[in-house]
């Protein structure tokens, strides 16, 4: 039965605005970072041009993308009540003035921009703290870590831009160990949940349990490797630990058995994502072993590939089910999942050829993918739920 709503469908769950903030923002930053990197755009902001890159892709993009699923998980997580209506309309407005802030942070100086744009990840956290709490939810306190950790490596990165400390580095470390977290945690459950229940309607196989002793052993080593990232650096046996945590995310993986699911792309692209991760982090920790990897071609993997994939297959899901139509993908959906995978091959062998066309391949291909998401899926996001 559909919810009794009184106010504006847009705002009736938390996903609609910061899914179509996340579609919109990645969709123009990538052109707009090639225009600065260029020099044929003006960047009047505080950070240097690849630090501004960097915040908007994790503190702009992804973390629209992380509210968006958090508003709508938490309430089904915990049993309270959403947020909708005036609060959220001033949640997401205040997202986009952190957007405009850092651009124009030049202008606004370093502390006005640093509290205009750490207000949407620290009410992020309080929301997500205050419902986990006093739900007693205490299987989802991890969670609130990991919002924790994006907060900070939010403040570390102004300020570096306020020339208080150097924490630049280890900002950017944060952000993307917080992420890479999440996604083992939450992907870890909602990508087998899924799996099985499309196996179910479909005479599938039977597979692992979402939560064993195994996943959480993973999710141990891989909390640990991080974490010991975030604080040292690139070190041999820090290389070791990522490693090892990479490829015990692919062993998880593979127990999804996902290549049985290749009928429908609405679940296998869950799985691309997740396996984007396992081999990040892989290659990360074969960066700190003798050069075997490129630094950045892991990051590129770990950003573009995982997060990029995972956020275009957890958005396009979340809408089509929540709007009340079929978990379905459809033609145009598919072509935005294959936009997605080639950003993230043309950025890595960018890294490996260092051709510039395969950069501008990678924007391209990355910018009209979540174009193509906007065009789709943002028409969806106004209107009532389908019955």
């Amino acid at each position: 039965m559909r919810r009794e709503y009184a106010g504006s469908e847009f705002l009736r769950d938390g996903f609609r605005p910061l899914f179509l903030a996340a579609g919109l923002w990645s969709a123009i930053s990538g052109p707009l970072w090639i225009g600065v990197w260029s020099g044929t755009v003006r960047y009047p902001g505080l950070f240097d041009p690849v630090a501004w890159h960097i915040h908007e892709m994790l503190f702009g993009f992804i973390a629209a993308a992380l509210g968006g699923f958090l508003l709508t998980a938490i309430p089904n997580w915990t049993g309270r009540p959403p947020l909708r209506g005036r609060l959220l309309a001033v949640l997401a407005s205040v997202w986009l003035a952190g957007r405009i802030a850092v651009w124009a942070g030049g202008m606004l100086g370093p502390g006005a921009t640093a509290a205009i744009d750490l207000a949407f990840t620290g009410a992020l956290l309080l929301y997500a703290a205050n419902e986990i709490v006093a739900a007693g939810n205490w299987r989802n306190l991890p969670v609130v870590v990991g919002v924790s950790a994006l907060f900070s490596a939010n403040l570390l990165f102004h300020l570096a831009a306020a020339g208080i400390a150097d924490t630049r580095d280890i900002a950017a470390r944060l952000a993307v160990g917080a992420m890479a977290f999440l996604l083992a945690l939450v992907g870890g459950r909602i990508v087998p949940a899924f799996t099985r229940n499309w196996f179910a309607q479909h005479s599938g196989p039977d597979i692992a349990a979402p939560m064993t002793a195994f996943d959480r052993a993973a999710l141990v080593v891989t909390a640990l490797a991080l974490l010991a990232w975030v604080a040292g650096g690139a070190a041999p046996h820090t290389g070791l630990a990522l490693t090892a945590a990479g490829a015990l995310n692919l062993a998880r993986l593979a127990r999804w058995r996902g290549w049985r699911a290749a009928a429908e792309p609405l679940v296998l692209v869950l799985h691309a994502g997740y396996l984007w991760l396992g081999v990040g982090l892989g290659l990360l920790g074969l960066s700190m072993l003798d050069d075997l990897a490129p630094q950045t071609l892991a990051l590129h993997v770990l950003t573009i590939g995982a997060m990029g994939t995972m956020t275009l297959a957890v958005m396009t899901r979340a809408i089509l089910g929540h709007t009340g139509r079929e978990l379905r993908a459809g033609p145009a959906t598919t072509v935005i999942y294959g936009l997605a995978v080639l950003a993230v091959l043309a950025r890595a062998a960018f890294e490996l050829a260092s051709e510039p066309t395969l950069l501008w391949m990678t924007v391209a291909a990355w910018s009209l993918a979540f174009a193509l998401f906007t065009a789709l899926y943002g028409p969806m996001l106004f209107r009532p739920r389908e019955v």
